[in-house]
């Protein structure tokens, strides 16, 4: 075995490994950091299939700033374990017949699709000269412009929904309002009365807040 295959053997083995963790683990911020391990490993069998630029990609978007936020707002959003744990048995059946319909699709696409995909032999040599990420910006500004638009705006979309879920209004938290405070008079705060105690008489030159007077 030589040093790439032993690279891919490891790198492979922790991924598979993180993949799991991530749909086991309880704690939903350790998930988050199984899925950064994950994502690290992918990157490294990227390096070995010479995508350098995939592989720094993957390194810098997703481990620098999606994963980032994804963590963010999993300790914002304040999840309730032991509800979504009791919840899982029930959709179950739901989540495992989506998955074995993903690994299908990729089975089929994986086994019979890649097959069919053929380079002209006239702009073979002239794509060999061309480095990955040019070859790559001609692919997705030209021939991939618009699925480019279109999970651009998605990522946006999801963006919004995640400020959206972090920023809802919490029962326990205190609200206050900046125009209220703004607004406020000496009179709404502090007010005076005579509650003097029976039997107790008032000493002279004391003022109201020294009589226990102010409330």
């Amino acid at each position: 075995m030589d040093v790439p295959t032993g690279f891919f053997y490891l790198f492979s083995a922790v991924l598979l490994f993180a993949a799991l963790r991530v749909i086991t683990a309880k704690n939903p911020v350790h998930a988050v950091l199984y899925l950064m391990l994950a994502f690290s490993q992918a990157a490294g069998v990227w390096l070995l299939l010479e995508a350098e630029f995939l592989a720094i990609t993957l390194v810098l978007v997703y481990l620098g700033a999606v994963m980032v936020l994804f963590l963010f707002v999993v300790m914002m959003l304040d999840i309730r374990v032991d509800r979504v744990r009791g919840a899982f048995w029930r959709h179950f059946p739901l989540a495992a017949g989506l998955g074995a319909l993903v690994a299908a699709e990729m089975a089929a696409v994986l086994l019979t699709g890649y097959g069919s995909v053929t380079m002209p032999a006239a702009l073979a040599p002239a794509w060999a000269q061309i480095p990955n990420t040019q070859a790559l910006g001609r692919l997705l500004y030209t021939e991939y412009l618009y699925p480019l638009q279109v999970a651009a705006v998605i990522l946006v979309v999801a963006m919004v929904a995640a400020i959206a879920l972090t920023l809802r209004r919490r029962k326990d938290s205190k609200f206050i309002d900046p125009s209220l405070q703004v607004h406020v008079r000496a009179a709404d705060r502090v007010r005076l009365v005579r509650d003097v105690l029976p039997g107790v008489a008032p000493v002279a030159g004391a003022t109201a807040v020294d009589r226990g007077e102010a409330k």
